[in-house]
């Protein structure tokens, strides 16, 4: 507890010793966690619609967020569940690309005159961008009715799922098949696991790194439980707003479940492995040699523990994009089939 003039503050540091079991694992150390949660400033997260509070600490590897009450009541039922799918992860070293929750705490300011207090709950969760030079974000749910940003060609602008399906067709980012198999298992873990909590409405970020040529993947927003009055308004926009052939943005965990994946299974496309294969002749310029694990083409690669997280299997994902982009070769097999419409 502490004061600051006319204000007395107060924070609740909500499942503190799962949270620093979970910091232990993917955290270079608590003091470092610490260290940067004393120094940050006010973050204007371009994309979302909540409108909420974000800060950014000022070493850029943590991001804090204000969040709902519905969402600090939805994280506090699953929690153990959190835990435990977490724990499992890196046990088993099952592949996940859920963007770390690392920190939930209840924030009590009170007016020294009356007496008068508000709460404020706070999120904190890695920064999937830390030390990282992105050029270009798109947050993904799986569906095309009303998620394109015509705004988006400023610095920091998140692109939506229409603006991705465009871009792969105009210049796709292609990944290996070793790639691809790897992203489907983490979004199929992932997923599997919101759905057992009832959890929809969930994006997956992905960032593109110019510098290094790679992609990194995350899901977020996880926190939302498919609760009444989600399912009212799935109601209404199916009824009065989504055209007939599409489906709304919010609907039942299980249907999320399956667009979702079968949204990043269509446009997530790969190069064909004769393209660059080792076992050619006259390997492609531009990617040389081609090797195993280095082919021209985009495969997962963990990041460092600096970077919260885990040397043996990272939480969130990054691939790294093929070092050319031969226009005059043919389109790849799945390049003209993209247009899929949710």
């Amino acid at each position: 507890m502490g004061s600051k003039g006319k204000h007395k503050y107060s924070v609740i540091c909500l499942y503190a010793s799962e949270f620093r079991q979970l910091r232990d694992r993917c955290c270079p150390s608590e003091v470092d966690y610490i260290a940067s949660l004393s120094r940050c400033r006010n973050w204007d997260a371009k994309g979302g619609k909540s409108k909420s509070f974000f800060a950014k600490t000022l070493d850029d590897r943590l991001i804090i967020k204000e969040i709902k009450r519905t969402e600090f009541d939805s994280f506090m039922k699953f929690a153990p569940n959190y835990f435990k799918y977490m724990d499992q992860c890196y046990e088993l070293h099952n592949p996940t690309c859920l963007a770390k929750v690392l920190g939930i705490y209840q924030v009590i300011v009170r007016a020294t005159k009356n007496g008068k207090e508000t709460k404020h709950d706070l999120l904190v969760m890695e920064n999937l961008s830390f030390g990282r030079n992105i050029t270009k974000q798109y947050d993904l749910k799986g569906a095309l009715h009303a998620r394109f940003n015509s705004a988006g060609n400023g610095s920091g602008d998140v692109l939506l799922d229409q603006n991705f399906v465009n871009d792969m067709n105009d210049s796709p980012l292609y990944i290996s098949m070793k790639s691809k198999r790897n992203l489907q298992r983490a979004v199929w873990n992932d997923t599997t696991f919101l759905h057992s909590i009832n959890v929809m409405d969930y994006s997956l970020l992905v960032g593109v790194d110019t510098q290094r040529r790679e992609l990194v993947c995350g899901i977020i927003d996880y926190l939302r439980q498919y609760t009444w009055d989600k399912q009212l308004e799935n109601w209404v926009k199916s009824s009065l707003v989504v055209p007939k052939n599409q489906q709304p943005t919010v609907i039942s965990p299980k249907e999320y479940k399956k667009r979702f994946r079968k949204f990043m299974d269509t446009h997530f496309l790969c190069v064909p492995d004769h393209w660059c294969s080792h076992r050619l002749s006259n390997p492609c310029k531009l990617c040389g040699t081609a090797t195993e694990e280095e082919n021209g083409s985009l495969h997962l690669k963990p990041r460092e523990r600096g970077d919260y997280d885990d040397d043996s299997r990272p939480l969130a994902k990054s691939l790294e994009q093929p070092k050319h982009a031969d226009k005059s070769r043919p389109s790849s097999p799945n390049h003209g089939r993209n247009g899929f419409s949710a």
